[in-house]
């Protein structure tokens, strides 16, 4: 579903990443760890263009998703965000109601009629198990709502354009234990659904969570990828000692 070759990522002029080759399957839970700071969320934003958006970032190499770089100048970001979503570490409900939290996505991208409105809005609520919690509370503030419910709402205002792919960047981070627990169970049961691509700096949800799993490093101030393979290969018998000890909690 999704391959780098050879990205690197630089913010002004000073190296990032490196010399990144990623191969994440559809369908599955690719999960990203390593110590903070080795590029993994450069990388995660990198598969959607939303480095773009930061001054004097600069990018090389390829970014292929189902075989087309999302780096070729023929390339539209907006169309490339309706296929592949993103959810952030923080929950970050837009400014008004639940349902307009996912009409809006809808009506940018041309949906329209008041009974498909409806009937996406509930869908994508059904989803992530929001839809009994919220339905009595649609027109309510999308900012009433606690925490891991904000979190399940995005995850759903991302899904409601039925994207490809999922990427999340810490998302179960910024919650209450119950909270992380519930997200978590939600992004279990998306397994199939879509392709999912999680960065987390929780080892025991990436062993939780991971079909695949890709261990990022600094090498020489650079964030390279040093290991990457089935979950239980690379827990099990990781190549690299650098790995094994990481994933230990030794380091």
């Amino acid at each position: 579903m999704i391959r780098t070759r050879g990205l690197g990522i630089s913010y002004g002029g000073r190296p990032a990443v490196s010399g990144v080759d990623l191969d994440v399957a559809p369908g599955g839970i690719t999960v990203l760890v390593g110590p903070s700071g080795c590029g993994k969320s450069s990388v995660l934003s990198a598969m959607n263009r939303l480095v773009d958006l930061v001054p004097g970032c600069r990018t090389t190499g390829r970014v292929e998703i189902v075989g087309c770089d999302v780096r070729d100048p023929g390339c539209s970001p907006v169309a490339l965000r309706r296929r592949v979503g993103m959810i952030f570490q923080s929950p970050q409900p837009f400014p008004m109601s639940v349902r307009r939290n996912l009409e809006l996505p809808l009506k940018e991208h041309g949906v329209r009629g008041r009974a498909v409105l409806a009937g996406r809005v509930e869908a994508a609520l059904r989803e992530v198990g929001l839809w009994d919690e919220v339905r009595d509370r649609l027109n309510a503030p999308a900012t009433s709502l606690s925490g891991g419910q904000q979190q399940r709402l995005c995850i759903a205002r991302a899904a409601v354009l039925r994207p490809d792919v999922l990427l999340m960047d810490e998302p179960c981070s910024a919650l209450d234990p119950m909270s992380a627990a519930a997200v978590e169970s939600l992004i279990r049961s998306l397994r199939g659904r879509y392709t999912v691509v999680l960065v987390t700096h929780n080892i025991a949800q990436a062993r939780r969570l991971a079909d695949r799993i890709a261990v990022f490093w600094m090498e020489d101030g650079v964030g390279r990828l040093i290991e990457q393979g089935e979950a239980a290969s690379v827990f099990d018998a990781p190549r690299d000692a650098r790995v094994g000890r990481y994933l230990r909690g030794e380091l």
